[in-house]
């Protein structure tokens, strides 16, 4: 199983990026997906969640109205769309995949498998 990650880059605060995960070795359909992150020098933190068809999403404080999961299970891909970044946002952002979990259970319960990070800073 793999998950790769990229979209990461650099953005001035207020900007947006999209970050993409494609998932190979499996089928993305049964999995609940999710987005973490790990600011320089800080613990790795959820920041938004979604299940497996994709009918309900859930996102950590920081990142609500701001950040949108997505994904296209006929493309094995998820996606994390990021507007107004702020300088608080930078951070390696990694995606994590768990079988049948609920939006909100993928902040809760240890993922199956993760992903490489890809790197997000944005400057104020």
């Amino acid at each position: 199983v793999q998950l790769q990650a990229s979209g990461g880059g650099f953005a001035q605060a207020g900007g947006s990026l999209r970050l993409s995960c494609v998932a190979r070795g499996l089928t993305l359909s049964h999995y609940g997906m999710a987005w973490f992150r790990r600011p320089p020098g800080k613990e790795r933190d959820f920041v938004a969640g979604i299940t497996w068809d994709g009918t309900s999403t859930y996102y950590a404080d920081s990142v609500k109205d701001r950040f949108t999961i997505s994904r296209d299970n006929a493309k094995n891909t998820v996606y994390l769309h990021m507007n107004s970044l702020k300088s608080g946002d930078t951070a390696v952002y990694h995606c994590a995949a768990r079988e049948y979990t609920t939006a909100h259970d993928m902040g809760v319960l240890n993922p199956q498998f993760w992903g490489q990070g890809t790197l997000v800073t944005v400057s104020s």
